[in-house]
C-alpha cells in the first residue's frame, strides 16, 4: 500500500544535475519536487540531509534460486537483500531448476515476485533447459512482457544457434544477453589462467575464453541487428571490444560485477572457494582497467551477479565448489568507491538509469505488473526512489546479511555508503537503514 511521504533535505540526483530539493510522494507517484515542501498531515517525513535522492537501483543480474534451490535463496529473501542494497527492481536469472524457458515457469516466478519487497523482472532462457541445442519459447515469453533472454551460467556455444536466436529475437523488440566463455577453452578451469594458477596447481580459465566469444557475438549482433548485452565482463580487452563495436554502430551494451573491479586473482591463493566465480577473478591490471572504464563511461552498467550458495557447498575443495558470490547488499558501496563521492550522476547512471534502459523498465508494464524504474525523480514518475548516504560507513558481517546464504567475499571489510531509505511503488520498505 502506497503512503504519503516527504523526503526532506536531500540532494536529488537528476540525469544531468544535482539539486537540493524536497520530494513529496503520494498515491505511488512523485507528486511534487521543490524547495521546502509542506508536510501534509499524517505523512511520513524522511530526513535525507547529507544524502543523495535518486531513482531506485536496478540489478540486471540476480540469481534468486527459486524455483529449485530455495535452500540457498528465495525470491523473498533475495528481495530483502536487494532492498537493503538500495534496489527497487531486480532481474531474476533463468538458471533455476527447472529453467525459466517457458511461460509456465516465467509466470510462476513473476507471481512469486508480486509478494516481494521490490519489483522482480524475469530473464528468460535462450535455449530449452539452457542446454544450448534448441531455442526456448522466446516469442511466447516476450508476449508475456519479458524483455531479456540469456542462458546465463552457460554461454550459447553454437554460433549457428546464437545467430538464429538473434535473428528470431530482433523483430520482437527484446535483448539477448550472453555469458561469454568458450567451453572448450575454459573446460575444467577454476581460476584465472596464468602464473598464479600454475603456482597453486589449479587449472585455469583463460581470458581468451571470454574474449573470443565477445568477438564472435559482436559480429553476430552486427549481422542480425539485434541488441546484445554482455554479462559480467571481466577483462579489459573484452570491454575494449564492446566499446569499439558500439562506436561502429553495433547495438551492444555491457555490465561488470563488483567482484571483478574490486578483487583480483590473488584472492585465490588460500584456496578459499568463497573467491571462486565464473568468469574468474582476473589480474590486477584488469581490475584497474575496469575501474577506469567505470569512471569514464565506457562500461554501461554495474550488475551484481548475486549468486547465493549453501554453506556446505562453498566449504568443498576449491576445484569442487560451485562458482559465485553474493552481491546485492554491497554493490552500491563498492561502486561508490570507484566513481567517488563527487560524481553521483555517474553512480546513478551505472546502478539505475542504464540497467533499467537495457531491460526496458523505463515505463510500467502491466503485462508483468512492473512499475517504471530508472527515470528521473520528477512529478508524475512512479515512486521508486532510493535515499543513499555516501558518508555512511559500515563493516560487512556475513552473519547480518538478509540473504539466506553467507558467501560474501567482503566479510570484515569496511565500506562507505549505505541505503538510508528505499521507496518502492510509493511504499517505504527501508527506513533509517533497516527494513520496515
Amino acid at each position: 500500500m502506497s503512503e504519503v511521504v516527504v523526503i526532506r533535505g536531500g540532494t536529488v540526483i537528476h540525469a544531468d544535475q544535482a539539486l537540493r530539493q524536497d520530494v513529496l510522494i503520494r498515491d505511488g507517484k512523485v507528486h511534487e519536487v521543490g524547495d521546502s515542501i509542506t508536510v501534509p498531515a499524517g505523512a511520513l517525513e524522511i530526513d535525507a540531509s547529507g544524502a543523495w535522492v535518486g531513482p531506485g537501483f536496478v540489478d540486471l543480474h540476480t540469481h534468486m534460486r527459486e524455483p529449485g534451490r530455495e535452500g540457498a535463496e528465495t525470491i523473498e529473501s533475495a528481495s530483502r537483500a536487494a532492498a537493503i542494497g538500495g534496489y527497487s527492481a531486480v532481474v531474476a536469472m533463468p538458471n533455476t531448476e527447472p529453467a525459466i524457458d517457458n511461460v509456465v515457469v516465467a509466470t510462476y516466478v513473476l507471481s512469486q515476485g508480486e509478494r516481494a519487497l521490490v519489483d522482480v523482472a524475469v530473464a528468460g532462457a535462450i535455449t530449452v533447459g539452457r542446454g544450448g541445442t534448441h531455442l526456448a519459447a522466446i516469442g511466447e515469453m516476450a508476449a508475456l512482457g519479458i524483455r531479456l533472454f540469456t542462458d546465463d551460467g552457460m554461454g550459447v556455444q553454437d554460433p549457428s544457434l546464437m545467430r538464429r536466436a538473434l535473428t528470431y529475437a530482433a523483430p520482437l523488440g527484446v535483448t539477448l544477453a550472453q555469458h561469454c566463455e568458450d567451453d572448450l577453452l575454459a573446460a575444467g578451469g577454476v581460476m584465472n589462467e596464468g602464473a598464479l594458477s600454475s603456482k597453486l596447481g589449479l587449472s585455469g580459465r583463460p581470458a581468451l575464453a571470454e574474449e573470443l566469444m565477445v568477438m564472435r557475438d559482436i559480429e553476430l549482433a552486427r549481422l542480425t541487428r539485434c541488441p546484445l548485452h554482455f554479462l559480467h565482463l571481466s577483462t579489459a580487452r573484452s570491454v575494449a571490444l564492446v566499446v569499439n563495436a558500439r562506436r561502429e554502430g553495433v547495438a551492444v551494451t555491457c555490465e561488470v560485477a563488483p567482484h571483478h573491479f574490486t578483487l583480483d586473482e590473488s584472492c585465490c591463493d588460500q584456496y578459499d572457494a568463497i573467491f571462486k566465480v565464473h568468469p574468474p577473478l582476473r589480474t590486477t591490471n584488469d581490475v584497474e582497467q575496469l575501474r577506469e572504464a567505470l569512471r569514464d563511461g565506457r562500461i554501461d552498467a554495474v550488475a551484481t551477479d548475486h549468486a547465493p550458495h549453501e554453506v556446505q557447498l562453498k566449504e568443498l575443495p576449491f576445484d569442487e565448489a560451485p562458482a559465485g558470490m553474493l552481491g546485492l547488499e554491497h554493490a552500491a558501496s563498492l561502486t561508490l568507491d570507484v566513481v567517488g563521492t563527487d560524481n553521483p550522476i555517474r553512480l546513478f547512471q551505472l546502478l539505475s538509469r542504464a540497467p533499467s534502459a537495457i531491460v526496458q523498465l523505463r515505463s510500467s508494464d502491466q503485462r508483468v505488473r512492473l512499475s517504471a524504474h530508472g527515470g528521473d525523480v520528477a512529478v508524475g514518475e512512479d515512486a521508486n526512489v532510493v535515499i543513499f548516504d555516501p558518508t555512511a560507513t559500515r563493516q560487512v558481517d556475513r552473519g547480518q546479511l538478509q540473504s539466506r546464504s553467507t558467501n560474501t567475499p567482503y566479510h570484515g571489510r569496511q565500506l562507505h555508503g549505505a541505503t538510508r531509505a528505499l521507496i518502492v511503488r510509493g511504499s517505504v520498505v527501508v527506513n533509517e537503514g533497516t527494513l520496515r
